[in-house]
């Protein structure tokens, strides 16, 4: 049996797939501080204008720059593998496919839209770069690509990440990025957080605040700030992902799958294979499309769809999203990619609309499910990866029982030999298992509720 299918460099998708060209209903537009509609215009200090078109776009395709496909073909196209070995250790009738982005450089799926960032703000004359990372996967990503199109890349990357993951500052100091703790003293933002909460893990929200505030306070006007997720063109970027999936279910002779699976922090992985199987939903395909995210920070199962902030700070746009509130800290879990308060308004809306369904594993569960990974198909996952592994599991059981042979897809997002940390203290039984109280949830959505609410 040929358990992997690669495409050839002439089967890279040219175009990227946006979302918005399909929703029957439309996206629910960013609010200003004064609750009106905020203009491409006032996200100028933060992100150049090549960027803030695909941000903003209608256009169902969006052509992929050439010198762009130059970078992707040095890892591009992706393997789409079936995991024949985890099918028979689950003696499950299931087909289970994955879409292999632990092949990238950086080791994960997040250079897909690190590479076309960097590149339109290189364009654009902007000499850096800042951004804010979890578990480091996006750090070391942007730092990888704006290295290759000669950008300065400085990230703050959250303080409990940055702690359980020296290897992923290693990383990103390698391809010459500047990697600091957040929350730091280097912005006013820090300062604050640092002062009130001395020994708080840090969070994304934190460390996005601290990125803007350098970005948007540089008096030469030379610098940007990038995202790895949540926005409209991060998901767009990633759509390469599940376009080149399509191809690849072909030639394995599947005509669809019938479930659609990615781990959800702020939601690029998983809108990159996913967004492309969700166009087909809406046009008449039947097919279970599963978000899976932290019990520790379930936005998509327990937060509210409320205009929120993305960051700590509130110096972001208010954005119509699944969100647990933008002052929400999470716990100190080792899947620091979905350490996330929010979710991305592309993807919220489709859960809104039906398209999508989310589900929340803990830690202990994913940590088992990704032992099971490892001890069937080889691989050691990322945390993150390994909430998406996990549902895989469950919907090829679930076949098993119904007696089904269904086509699941998911994506492996990133391979976990820099988190080999998190898998010592699993083994060592020092991990819990943690769901998020009902008391702090409410807590933190309360401080949210002067927003505007989402008709």
């Amino acid at each position: 049996m040929d358990n992997k299918v690669y495409l050839s460099r002439d089967e890279i998708p040219k175009q990227w797939y946006n979302l918005v060209a399909d929703l029957k209903r439309p996206l629910r537009q960013p609010l200003g501080p004064d609750g009106k509609p905020i203009s491409p215009d006032q996200l100028a200090p933060v992100f150049p204008m090549n960027i803030i078109e695909q941000e903003v776009s209608q256009e169902r395709w969006i052509d992929i720059p050439e010198e762009i496909l130059e970078i992707l073909y040095r890892w591009r196209p992706t393997p789409l593998r079936r995991a024949v070995y985890l099918e028979k250790h689950l003696k499950t009738p299931a087909r289970i496919y994955y879409k292999d982005e632990s092949v990238s450089p950086a080791g994960s799926h997040k250079p897909n839209t690190a590479v076309a960032q960097a590149w339109y703000n290189k364009q654009f004359g902007i000499k850096r770069l800042t951004t804010e990372t979890g578990a480091g996967q996006w750090g070391s990503a942007l730092a990888f690509a704006c290295h290759l199109v000669g950008l300065e890349c400085k990230v703050f990357m959250v303080r409990v990440s940055y702690e359980q993951k020296p290897f992923r500052k290693t990383l990103m100091r390698v391809w010459g990025g500047n990697c600091v703790s957040s929350p730091s003293n280097e912005t006013e933002a820090g300062r604050k957080i640092l002062k009130e909460m001395p020994d708080t893990p840090g969070s994304l929200g934190i460390a996005i605040s601290e990125a803007i505030e350098q970005a948007v306070s540089d008096p030469s006007g030379e610098t940007r700030y990038s995202l790895g997720s949540v926005l409209n063109h991060v998901m767009l970027h990633q759509t390469i992902i599940g376009l080149e999936a399509k191809k690849q279910l072909k030639k394995f002779k599947e005509s669809q799958p019938d479930v659609v699976i990615g781990c959800a922090g702020g939601g690029s992985n998983f809108a990159g294979l996913s967004f492309p199987f969700v166009c087909d939903k809406i046009h008449g395909k039947s097919m279970e499309i599963i978000g899976t995210e932290p019990t520790a920070c379930p936005s998509l199962t327990r937060g509210a769809y409320r205009y929120d902030h993305g960051d700590i700070a509130g110096m972001t746009p208010l954005l119509a999203m699944y969100t647990l509130g933008h002052k929400f800290i999470p716990e100190p879990i080792h899947a620091g990619g979905l350490r996330y308060h929010g979710m991305s308004p592309l993807v919220s809306h489709a859960v809104c609309e039906g398209l999508i369904k989310a589900r929340a594993y803990d830690q202990l569960r994913c940590f088992d499910a990704a032992l099971t990974w490892a001890r069937t198909e080889g691989f050691v996952c990322a945390p993150e990866t390994s909430h998406a592994i996990a549902a895989a599991i469950d919907e090829a059981i679930k076949a098993r029982e119904e007696g089904k042979k269904k086509v699941i897809l998911f994506n492996y997002s990133g391979h976990g030999l820099l988190d080999l940390l998190g898998y010592e203290k699993y083994l060592n039984g020092e991990l819990t298992k943690y769901e998020l109280p009902q008391k702090k949830l409410d807590e933190s959505l309360d401080q949210i509720m002067h927003f505007p609410e989402i008709e």
